[in-house]
């Protein structure tokens, strides 16, 4: 039987992504480490109009011995070719930690985008210097420990506006017999742990994996889904105050700052318990209503359906770059409505081990009419896009926008 088309081919060992080489000991001797990746983003982290790519691993082994070796991440730069070069070294974002999840941001709005690492221990957020390097500012910038000052096993991460002040902020889970956390962008450079005031204290028995915002009723504030799940079967017999198998938190934002836990009235799909790890999400359908997929172990992955029929309104955009790169990933869409600016960016990389709907969705609460949208994409320029309809998903292209030199929103 004549077999079909090749659809795929691997093709990481000669584009330069299948394992990278550490010259360890003697000049003669080459130490070959294997990872187990954990968390990957996608970002143009130069601005050169080719997305690049950023990985962190959960742990690495020496493959010769298959013993554990020290944790690592790696940024491969893209040639414009089809291959990539490691520039971890040079770049200065080897993480020195357990990596679990990876999502790329501009959290100082400067045109270029940042990285924030969840670790098993303390995490790392790398500030972007326009000049191909980073910076490990999550110390100073408060986003490396708790309130109390303490490391954190991190696992997965995402990023959103939660409180509307035109700043986007970062969440991450963690393990058991401990919160999740929320930093609070102060939009100086700096963020503040607002885990407890926002009302995320209380669940510390979960071990969080997959986690993200999603505006799952189309109010225009953005809720937060997590999936949970235990590494250690044995809790259960041990009786620990923990399970392997755990319910999902669907946490809903209340517009003002704070979050309320409505998981037990949201559904069979949040309550069933399960050793949850993935979480990706998308409107599904294109009805504007957020679905959710999520990966189980040793189990079906599970299919989130949301059910919510409220009269809101919504909006979504898909990007095209034309100088920037491709997709779009990077550009920053600011979202006028009423007194209200809405802020986000098409990202592609959080959660955990998943990949989310690269379109870029908006709720609109009651109001059927769009004041303005704004992209300031990553080549740097900044354009307006006007007429644009309520319930419906829009594709934006790099170039066929009205050019403005003022910003909409606080921004």
């Amino acid at each position: 039987m004549k077999s079909g088309p090749i659809i795929f081919k691997d093709v990481a060992t000669q584009s330069g992504l299948a394992r990278w080489t550490h010259r360890m000991g003697t000049p003669s001797k080459d130490l070959i480490l294997e990872t187990i990746g954990s968390g990957v983003a996608l970002l143009d982290y130069d601005n050169d109009g080719w997305l690049d790519i950023y990985l962190v691993n959960g742990s690495t082994y020496e493959a010769q011995s298959g013993k554990a070796a020290a944790p690592h991440a790696a940024l491969y730069h893209n040639n414009h070719d089809g291959t990539f070069t490691d520039v971890t070294a040079k770049a200065g974002v080897a993480n020195d930690r357990w990596g679990f999840g990876a999502v790329a941001a501009d959290y100082d709005n400067d045109g270029w985008p940042d990285i924030f690492v969840s670790n098993y221990g303390s995490s790392r957020l790398y500030h972007n210097n326009h000049d191909g390097t980073f910076t490990d500012v999550a110390v100073v910038a408060g986003a490396a420990f708790n309130d109390d000052g303490r490391e954190q096993a991190g696992m997965g991460s995402t990023v959103a506006d939660y409180d509307g002040d035109g700043k986007l902020d970062l969440f991450k889970t963690n393990f058991s017999d401990d919160t999740s956390t929320l930093y609070r962008n102060n939009g100086d450079g700096t963020f503040d742990d607002k885990t407890f005031p926002a009302g995320f204290g209380l669940n510390t028995q979960y071990l969080g994996w997959g986690v993200m915002f999603l505006d799952v009723d189309n109010d225009g504030w953005p809720d937060l889904l997590l999936v949970n799940g235990h590494v250690y079967p044995e809790v259960d017999s041990q009786h620990l105050g923990s399970n392997f198998r755990e319910p999902r938190i669907l946490y809903h934002n209340n517009g003002n700052g704070t979050f309320t836990d409505i998981s037990g009235a949201a559904g069979p799909g949040i309550t069933a318990v399960s050793s949850s790890r993935g979480l990706a999400v998308g409107d599904l359908w294109n009805d504007g209503l957020i679905s959710a997929v999520v990966s189980n172990m040793n189990a079906l992955p599970s299919l989130l359906v949301n059910d919510v029929r409220n009269g809101n309104h919504w909006i979504a955009f898909r990007t095209i770059g034309a100088k920037s790169n491709r997709d779009g990933i990077g550009a920053k869409i600011t979202l006028k409505v009423g007194a209200r600016a809405l802020v986000d960016e098409v990202r592609s990389g959080s959660s955990f081990i998943s990949n989310n709907d690269r379109r870029v969705h908006f709720g609109l609460g009651a109001s059927a009419k769009i004041d303005g949208v704004q992209v300031r994409w990553p080549s740097g320029l900044l354009e307006e896009f006007g007429n644009l309809s309520a319930d419906a998903i829009h594709t934006l292209k790099e170039g066929s926008g009205t050019p403005v030199v003022a910003g909409l929103g606080k921004n």
